[in-house]
């Protein structure tokens, strides 16, 4: 008994140093053939660990010394659990997992893992069930000497105990409700636990999520002028903005906008470019960023004059530039 002992606390221990994922599976109601066929179907993928919560519990709390990040384990070790150790794509392995399941008969006193409707059918049995029926508070008629269903029932609910007359009716009619396997009840991947819908989630969900995330954060950021790594882009091209009205607005001039001040005093030149930009590709036509400078320029010369501009610069002094180095 010791050695068996010993040889299971080795396997255990070789699996958490070959592996970085686990799933962490509810076993109840799969059977010794089933359980077989789906390590045969994991080979080379994944690798299956049954045995005592005890047990496994002792092993990883000797093995933390070496590995602090498997405390995250020992809070879900408990009830019918095993362990599949996996180093490949999650959510392959529990698709593959998640897929093998087998219908079972709804037996007596077994609680019900979904709920379990009997659809309006004519049935085979002959009317000699019809008290039968009307005990279970089903609806019937007798159509051509077989008692026919009159509408659909929902007969178990999720949670229930199946009962003697449920179990029999269920029997009778030939119907199977239940699927039983392996359920991923929780994922440990290298000393983080997450439930399995994680892995439901798509790239391009993550991305909208973590880019959702950003725009708040920005824009709580300008609202505070409170600056963060995701405001300052925005702040500088707002202070650029405003430096380029300042300077089509005065008589300053830089070299980031003085091909836009020739572009301004040449009526014809600035036609030409318009036209050249609105016949451009979509990729440079969905970039307004470009013409941003321009436009505030534009705005700047018709409602800024030049003696006002003059004025604002010597009442701010080095407390321009769209306050960004307030």
């Amino acid at each position: 008994m010791a050695e068996r002992k010993q040889a299971y606390f080795e396997k255990l221990l070789n699996l958490l140093d070959t592996y970085q994922k686990v799933l962490i599976v509810g076993c109840d109601n799969v059977g010794s053939n089933q359980m077989q066929s789906i390590r045969t179907g994991l080979r080379g993928k994944a690798e299956i660990l049954m045995g005592k919560n005890t047990m496994m519990r002792k092993a990883i709390k000797g093995h933390t010394a070496k590995n602090t990040k498997l405390d995250a384990l020992l809070p879900y070790l408990k009830g019918n659990i095993g362990l599949v150790f996996t180093n490949s794509d999650l959510k392959e392995v529990r698709d593959y997992i998640d897929s093998n399941k087998k219908t079972a008969p709804a037996r007596v006193g077994s609680l019900s893992p979904c709920d379990v409707y009997v659809t309006a059918m004519v049935t085979t049995l002959d009317p000699s069930f019809t008290g039968f029926m009307q005990a279970l508070n089903i609806g019937t008629r007798i159509n051509k000497g077989c008692i026919e269903i009159i509408s659909d029932i929902h007969l178990i609910k999720p949670g229930e105990k199946v009962t003697s007359s449920q179990a029999a009716l269920l029997e009778k009619l030939n119907i199977q409700p239940f699927k039983y396997g392996l359920i991923a009840e929780h994922i440990y991947d290298d000393g983080e636990v997450y439930p399995p819908k994680v892995l439901e989630l798509t790239n391009a969900e993550i991305l909208k999520k973590v880019t959702s995330g950003v725009q708040r954060v920005a824009a709580l950021s300008l609202q505070t002028s409170f600056p963060t790594l995701v405001s300052i882009p925005h702040l500088i091209g707002r202070a650029y903005q405003d430096l380029c009205a300042i300077s089509i607005a005065s008589d300053y001039t830089f070299e980031g906008v003085a091909k836009l001040k020739e572009l301004l005093d040449n009526p014809e030149a600035l036609a030409a470019a318009t036209a050249a930009a609105a016949a451009a590709t979509p990729v440079a036509a969905a970039t307004p960023a470009a013409s941003a400078p321009a436009a505030a320029a534009k705005a700047a010369v018709k409602e800024v004059p030049k003696e006002e501009v003059k004025e604002e610069e010597e009442e701010e002094g080095e407390g321009g530039f769209g306050g960004l180095f307030d």
